[in-house]
């Protein structure tokens, strides 16, 4: 079998989580801007919305190690 026959048949599945970091980064971003005094407080905001998962894992990892 070669490499090109194999990767024709190669099927992508799933794709629900592309959609639930979607989402959960227009809600990160609306939270973290609501919240910010200032400019420099809204670019925070939209850096800590680009990487929301990493928080969220931090606080279950915490969570499961208590």
């Amino acid at each position: 079998m070669s490499a090109n026959s194999r990767t024709a048949q190669s099927k992508r599945r799933g794709g629900g989580g592309d959609a639930v970091y979607g989402l959960g980064l227009i809600g990160a971003l609306v939270y973290y801007i609501q919240h910010a005094d200032g400019f420099w407080w809204v670019v925070l905001g939209i850096l800590k919305a680009l990487v929301w998962p990493v928080f969220l894992v931090y606080e279950l990892l915490k969570l499961v190690a208590a």
